[in-house]
């Protein structure tokens, strides 16, 4: 099958059985066939190249294929796929150990299951079980999934109008306001849930103090602090998890997104042991997953996090992160009629511009170049940047001149709509 042919087959079944309107906002943007992930690299049916700046919104931190992880996951495959549930897994024990080595202090226990969702709505499940309380605080601007809980706490009233009645009992304050979140924690309320930093939001920094506020605030009134580091975590912002540039602990931590390596998909909740003790010391099986903690999600997760401590891609991506966030800046001032900011920490950025639809147009040009990006789901002007951490200097001076030449083309095309 020629590319043509194999383009129009795959956009036919979309249109016919996987979703006809999301299939024509993506043909639309000059999104093809993907066929092919190395590196930092996506290649599409066409045998293009592009700079993957997405990083499947914050999973492919050791970018496409990892080596180690891919061996990793072969090397299990061949002894045991799918966990017999039965019986004990190795690998689930080993990650479940390197996760509570390496955590935030005073998270010593993991469950595993298969996605970010998943792992919120069993925070906000063994939140409730813990405390007996049914308030539950989150934030404007948040996104934490869009399962039936996990949405919810997600704090973009588009998502949630036409599924309601959700959850009950949830409450919404501003992101980044202390004196909000102070006054809305109480005795009755069994969780706060917050990113250290939004992501869908808009690549939001909260301000400094904020999340140890937060941590203050919950002690007081014996609330539950849960961390959604689904897109923070595994050194995407210049630490190995978000909440470090603060030195905070939660109670609950969620993850998933970079923890299966961009190979596998797994999700985990991470939690105290006086978490653990509430939900499992009365019935060992108040929480379980048919899929979750199968051998070969745990195999891929061990080896991420081992890569990702090993080689430092913390480290690296703060230093990295420097450099696009520079880069990005100077694009900004060229362009401050279209560019209204420059955000973000380690390589989790944002550029956000002053006008609607501005954003979808300098996608589509984007893509024409050769480079992935996308725009923040609960902020339509603000453009992510979530490489690999793995980029190199002479890959970020690219996405920065292609970034510059789009906006130009943009630039010139709304001027001749004006």
């Amino acid at each position: 099958m020629d590319a043509d042919a194999l383009y129009a087959d795959v956009i036919g079944k979309y249109s016919r059985h996987v979703n006809p309107y999301l299939s024509k906002l993506m043909a639309f943007a000059g999104f093809g066939v993907e066929m092919r992930g190395e590196g930092c690299y996506i290649y599409d049916h066409d045998g293009r190249k592009f700079l993957d700046c997405l990083g499947g919104y914050g999973t492919f931190t050791l970018g496409h294929r990892h080596p180690k992880v891919v061996e990793a996951v072969k090397n299990q495959l061949d002894q045991m796929g799918m966990s017999g549930k039965a019986f004990f897994s190795k690998p689930c024990a080993d990650l479940a150990e390197k996760l509570a080595e390496n955590a935030p202090a005073g998270l010593e226990f993991c469950f595993f299951n298969n996605s970010g969702a998943e792992a919120v709505e069993g925070a906000l499940k063994f939140a409730k079980g813990a405390t007996g309380r049914e308030k539950i605080i989150s934030t404007s601007g948040s996104f934490h999934g869009k399962t039936l809980g996990a949405l919810s706490v997600t704090g973009r009233e588009k998502y949630r109008k036409a599924f309601n009645p959700l959850v009950p009992g949830v409450e919404f304050v501003d992101y980044g306001d202390e004196a909000q979140a102070e006054s809305a924690i109480d005795d009755q309320t069994a969780a706060f849930i917050v990113e250290p930093i939004q992501g869908e939001g808009g690549i939001i920094v909260p301000p400094d103090g904020y999340l140890t506020a937060l941590r203050k605030a919950c002690d007081k009134h014996g609330t539950l602090l849960i961390f959604d580091e689904v897109q923070t975590g595994m050194g995407r912002t210049g630490t190995l998890w978000g909440s470090q540039h603060e030195g905070v602990s939660p109670d609950i931590m969620t993850l998933a997104k970079a923890l299966g390596g961009g190979v596998m998909p797994i999700g985990a909740i991470v939690g105290t042991e006086a978490v653990w003790e509430k939900i499992y010391g009365q019935n060992p099986l108040s929480h379980t997953s048919t899929f979750g903690g199968n051998a070969l999600a745990c195999s891929a997760g061990l080896a991420a996090l081992s890569v990702t401590i090993e080689e430092g891609l913390a480290s690296r991506s703060e230093c990295y992160g420097t450099v696009f966030k520079k880069g990005l800046q100077q694009v900004a001032e060229k362009h401050a009629d279209l560019v209204f900011e420059v955000r973000g920490r380690g390589l989790m950025l944002g550029l956000e511009f002053r006008m609607d639809e501005v954003g979808e147009l300098v996608v589509a040009a984007l893509l024409k170049r050769g480079m992935c990006v996308a725009y923040t789901l609960n902020n339509p002007r603000v453009l992510r940047f979530e490489p690999p951490l793995i980029i190199t200097e002479s890959e970020i001076e690219f996405a920065i001149h292609t970034l510059d030449e789009a906006i130009v083309e943009t630039s010139e095309l709304l001027a001749t709509l004006a």
